[in-house]
């Protein structure tokens, strides 16, 4: 647990971007000291320095809305950090998901984002099972089933892409991935997991990632 390339400030603190390891989302940006950083790598819990106590503060610690950290990453300057975390509730202590949610210029999130979100709502789905719900109705209908609707969006993929009509092939792929992740939901895997296994498959080499900064 080698600290020694961090570059803390003259406070002797580092910022520290908190990052969605399943997702991507920028959650919240806070600031570390040597012991919180050291804190967080021996708990692997996100811990930072508050300016405004001048003491430790571990994410969750009143509000049970901890955050489990699964890497630290330190930039190429050494001057700032970033937590990736499996979050477990909200990261804002307005209750938001994120500190990011007002936006100044918005835009469509990303892939990732957008699966996860897509995922816990079909999770939400088969907890609670609600009348009406589509999922529910797959589920009730059995695996079998759903695995069927994965065979159909398939081949109307291959159609679309085959007819070279883009419009089409956006939307089936899109029905496509959503019946996926309802598969994953099923088996008990997260779209975590698949990420997990395409990033072992394909990680570049050291000499060819692009520049972190």
């Amino acid at each position: 647990m080698d600290l020694s390339a961090v570059r803390f400030d003259e406070r002797g603190l580092v910022p520290v971007v908190v990052q969605d390891a399943r997702t991507g989302e920028v959650l919240t940006l806070a600031y570390a000291n040597l012991e919180a950083l050291e804190e967080t790598l021996r708990t692997r819990q996100s811990t930072f320095f508050s300016r405004s106590r001048q003491a430790l503060w571990r994410k969750g610690e009143t509000s049970g809305h901890t955050q489990e950290v699964v890497e630290v990453l330190l930039d190429c300057d050494g001057d700032a950090v970033v937590y990736r975390v499996i979050p477990r509730g909200p990261a804002c202590h307005t209750g938001e998901r994120t500190c990011f949610h007002r936006p100044l210029l918005p835009g469509t999130p990303g892939l990732g984002f957008v699966l996860g979100q897509v995922y816990a709502t079909i999770q939400e789905r088969l907890k609670t099972l609600p009348e009406g719900s589509y999922v529910a109705r797959l589920h009730r209908e059995g695996l079998d089933r759903i695995l069927k609707k994965i065979g159909e969006e398939a081949g109307e993929l291959i159609i679309a892409a085959k007819n070279q009509n883009p419009e089409e092939v956006r939307w089936e792929a899109a029905d496509l991935l959503f019946h996926l992740l309802l598969v994953l939901a099923e088996m008990g895997l997260e779209p975590g997991d698949l990420a997990q296994t395409l990033w072992a498959r394909h990680k570049p080499s050291a000499s060819e990632a692009p520049p972190s900064g």
